[in-house]
């Protein structure tokens, strides 16, 4: 029994490592039976352990979701409420960085389909309201900003992060501008470095001729 549960414990984590993978390389919409080759396993095997795609995706980024859980709830209870919101949007997109997949996992968590799930999303938006709120209060947030304007900041760093996977500098320098312009009174702090992305790598347009 031991060794079963041993190479269940084997198996399941190294289906989860190849979902990861594979959800960095073609999306969290991938097909389940490439995650099951990648993984060595049979797709039966995978389907007894991960019944459905979100099942999956959330097991495989539950460690990335755990966190942001656990810093929302930190932010809400930081006696400085711009700190916390700060907090909250630089750990999201940290860890955005660090895992290929999670953008994608992130902005389809807490689907609707299960009642904890929308528990948990309730909880989320709640939470988050609260922490938008507390800023605005305490005169760090700028009074239009609109909670939905995080979903905005975490769609847009996970497309840089998407585009450009292994320059960091841009995503913190992209995140240090939006924080800047969410703040009520300008910080006047020093922005972090900036990108080594050359311009001929950006998508200008060109003249019929060739030219720019």
């Amino acid at each position: 029994m031991t060794g079963l549960r041993a190479d269940a414990r084997r198996n399941r984590q190294r289906v989860l490592t190849a979902a990861r993978a594979v959800f960095a390389e073609q999306g969290i919409d991938a097909p389940m039976v490439t995650v099951a080759r990648r993984a060595g396993v049979g797709v039966a095997t995978l389907y007894r352990r991960f019944p459905t795609r979100d099942d999956l995706v959330r097991a495989a980024f539950a460690d990335q979701m755990e966190t942001c859980a656990r810093v929302l709830t930190e932010a809400v209870a930081d006696p400085d409420p711009w700190r916390g919101f700060q907090r909250l949007v630089e750990t999201v997109c940290e860890l955005q960085g660090e895992e290929r997949g999670f953008p994608a996992a992130f902005a389809a968590a807490f689907p609707d389909t299960a009642h904890a799930q929308v528990r948990a999303r309730e909880g989320f938006e709640r939470d988050v309201l609260t922490l938008v709120r507390r800023a605005q209060a305490a005169g760090a947030l700028r009074p239009d900003f609109h909670p939905s304007d995080l979903g905005v900041v975490w769609l847009a760093n996970g497309g840089l992060v998407a585009a450009l996977p292994g320059d960091r500098q841009a995503s913190r320098r992209l995140v240090a501008y939006l924080l800047e312009a969410f703040r009520a009174r300008p910080s006047r702090g020093a922005l972090p470095a900036p990108s080594r992305l050359p311009l001929a790598r950006l998508p200008f347009p060109h003249r019929r001729d060739g030219t720019a």
